[in-house]
This record gives C-alpha cells, sequence and structure tokens, in this order.
C-alpha cells in the first residue's frame, strides 16, 4: 500500500494497474486477520495492526462525510453508454437531478434524442461529437479540445449569475487488459497529457472539469490532470464514491473537477441503464 508509487509501470503498465484498484487492497486485512486466527498466532494477528493502520492512514478520511449543505451550483456528468436501451428514462433521470449543468459522455448516434428529452429543463446546448454540455445558464464560446483523433472533449463558458465559468466535458480513451501488453493505457495517457495541457492555458480563473476518464485519481498516469486540480468526491464526499461498473462499482473512473470553486458536496446518482453510475456535486463559486 505504501509503495505502491514505486511499482514500475512496465511491462503492462503495472503500476496504473495496481494504483487504479488500490483501496480494494484493504481486503487483505480481513484475511490476514482469519489466517491469524487460524494459526493462533498472537504474533500474526499483532502484525496484521500495520497494514490495517496503513490502509486507514491511505483512505480512513475518505470514509468521512464531509458534505456540507451550502452551495449554489450544482453539476452532473454522466456517460449514458450508446448502447443504452433506455435513452428517454435516462433523460428524465437526469434531469430530475435537480442539475444546473448537466454533461454527457458516449452520446453516438443518440444526440438527437437527447437533445429532444432535455430541451424543456435545459435552454442551452453544446454538443462536440460524443460529448455534450446541457446548461440552464447560458453558454459560449463553445469549442473541441483536440484529445484524439476524433471529437471526445469541449471546452464551453457558462454565464451563471456570479459570472462566466470555464466548462470542459472529456472522455478519455478507453483501457484494456489483455495477456499480450498486460494493462495498455498509452491512448488514454496521451490524451490525458494533451488535457491537461489545454487546462493550463485556460484564461478564467473558476473552471471545472468533468468526464469518464476511464481511470482513477490514484493512477500515476492521471496526475497531470489531477495535481492542478481538485476533486470534489475527495473534498467533499462521503465514501469513495464508486461509479463503473454500475452493477456492482469496483473503481471511481468518472469524475468531477474543480479549479477556483469550492466544492461543498458530492454523491453519486441512482443508476440509469448505463454501465456508469451518474455522478453529482454542489459548488460554491
Amino acid at each position: 500500500m505504501l509503495g505502491h508509487a514505486y511499482i514500475p509501470n512496465w511491462p503492462g503498465h503495472l503500476g496504473s494497474l495496481v494504483e487504479t484498484f488500490l483501496p480494494w487492497t484493504g481486503l487483505a486485512v480481513p484475511l490476514l486477520l482469519l489466517c491469524a486466527l487460524i494459526r493462533r498466532s498472537r504474533t500474526a494477528a499483532v502484525a496484521v495492526l500495520l497494514p490495517a493502520l496503513t490502509w486507514c492512514s491511505l483512505f480512513g478520511g475518505t470514509l468521512r462525510d464531509k458534505r456540507a449543505p451550502d452551495g449554489d451550483l450544482t453539476v452532473v456528468s454522466h456517460n449514458v453508454n450508446e448502447h443504452n436501451p433506455d435513452l428517454t428514462g435516462t433523460a428524465r433521470a437526469l434531469a430530475a437531478s435537480g442539475a444546473d449543468v448537466l454533461a454527457l459522455e458516449e452520446l453516438g448516434d443518440a444526440t438527437p434524442r437527447y437533445e429532444r428529452a432535455l430541451a424543456h429543463t435545459y435552454p442551452h446546448h453544446v454538443v462536440q461529437g460524443t460529448v455534450g454540455l446541457w446548461s440552464k445558464y447560458p453558454i459560449d464560446t463553445s469549442r473541441t479540445v483536440d484529445i484524439a483523433p476524433w471529437p471526445r472533449a469541449l471546452r464551453t463558458v457558462i454565464h451563471t449569475p456570479k459570472g462566466p465559468v470555464a466548462v470542459y466535458v472529456a472522455h478519455l480513451l478507453s483501457v484494456r487488459v489483455t495477456p499480450a501488453s498486460g494493462f495498455t493505457t498509452t491512448k488514454r495517457d496521451d490524451a490525458a497529457h494533451l488535457l491537461a495541457t489545454a487546462l493550463r492555458a485556460e484564461p478564467l480563473r473558476r473552471t471545472i472539469l468533468v468526464g469518464d476518464f476511464n481511470g482513477t485519481l490514484d493512477d500515476r498516469a492521471l496526475s497531470a490532470l489531477t495535481s492542478h486540480m481538485h476533486a470534489a468526491q475527495t473534498e467533499a464526499g462521503a465514501g469513495f464514491g464508486l461509479t463503473w461498473p454500475a452493477s456492482f462499482p469496483l473503481a471511481r473512473i468518472d469524475h468531477i473537477l474543480v479549479r477556483g470553486i469550492d466544492p461543498r458536496a458530492s454523491w453519486t446518482l441512482p443508476a440509469t441503464d448505463s454501465d456508469h453510475l451518474p455522478v453529482a456535486a454542489k459548488l460554491r463559486l
């Protein structure tokens, strides 16, 4: 647990793979305790305290409820899954969430149906390729952020009652685990660095980045993004807020990051017919 940063990322990006599921290393603690009880060894039982305390030092703060009631902007992000069998139900559930700003990833050919379903709640929207943003507040100066050969990220400005906010929506490229090449993350990592470059050049102080990163915040490969922004779940959540797969979440790969903004609460929404859970955050501008 303490030495994960020293695990080499070759072969097969092993370090990133371990860091993706790092919180699950805590499962070793009850297993070791069971072994100590079977052996009836007091020394082994005492030794279990070391990994137990290590896990608590790394993740104990994550379990604490840090949510606060105030905030003036609610943001929701959801990978809706291009193969979602219930697009209308998904759109209705997201519109009913109370979000002021709604970001969708993996729209695909379903974009027109989401536009029709969300038009009543969100008078303003922009779509670039497979990602889109719906807002109750006016938006302008939208453009694609080049992170892949096809549009998978956008940047726009929302004019809230408290002034302009830059919002980025991104869907980083997928990763694969194969026997031949291991944990393949090269394309995702390249996209993360391109996105980080765009964020460093962002002139607005108040900036929000949301989307499906196909990686957790513990993954060193995403440090270019996470080192200059704050995660809403880390600062204002309760628990890990795992999002994927929706049927039995193992990792939080859907995120809301901010800069120049104070996160006040972060949570996951009930499952839709997507393979991801939606994520939400209440922010104070």
